[in-house]
């Protein structure tokens, strides 16, 4: 458990430190594109940009939201319920959610196969898709480890505190 939570974290700083580069990315292009247009010469691909820039954010931003539980939790219902019935209905919110992140980055990886295989491009700025596509089923297993390790401290809270 110890080493699982090691690994999660440390892949967890390493997509968000590219997370914020991204958005770091994303703001001085947008501002150049601005800049631009004054003079009538658009950054070319600047919607291809944003629009692959926008989904690696948001990738490799999700493991980050999980461990600091920032997603959105509607537990009106869920908080009239006793400890142990919350505790069960998180446990399982865990195991399923991690599984439906596990098959999204597995699909999503299969995806980016395709894409590689049929030399698929954008548009404007012939750009190739599929690592992009990687990308993204990277932080969607990434969210998954997390949610594994949540699943799996709730199920051994002691151990936990005793190491």
């Amino acid at each position: 458990m110890i080493y699982l939570t090691k690994i999660t974290m440390c892949l967890n700083r390493i997509l968000t430190f590219l997370a914020g580069l991204i958005l770091v990315f994303m703001v001085l292009l947008t501002c150049a594109n601005i800049v631009f247009r004054m003079f009538w010469v658009p950054v070319s691909g600047t919607y291809e940009l944003m629009g692959f820039s926008g989904a690696l954010l948001t990738a490799f931003a999700l493991a980050y939201t999980q461990i600091k539980k920032g997603h959105i939790a509607v537990d009106v219902l869920v908080n009239i319920f006793p400890s142990k019935t919350r505790w069960v209905l998180a446990a399982i919110n865990n195991a399923m959610c991690f599984v439906f992140f596990v098959l999204a980055g597995w699909q999503l990886a299969i995806k980016a196969n395709t894409l590689r295989t049929t030399g698929e491009v954008t548009e404007t700025l012939r750009i190739i898709y599929y690592p992009f596509t990687y990308a993204v089923a990277l932080g969607c297993v990434v969210l998954a480890l997390i949610l594994l390790t949540d699943f799996l401290r709730q199920l051994m809270p002691a151990k936990e505190e005793a190491s």
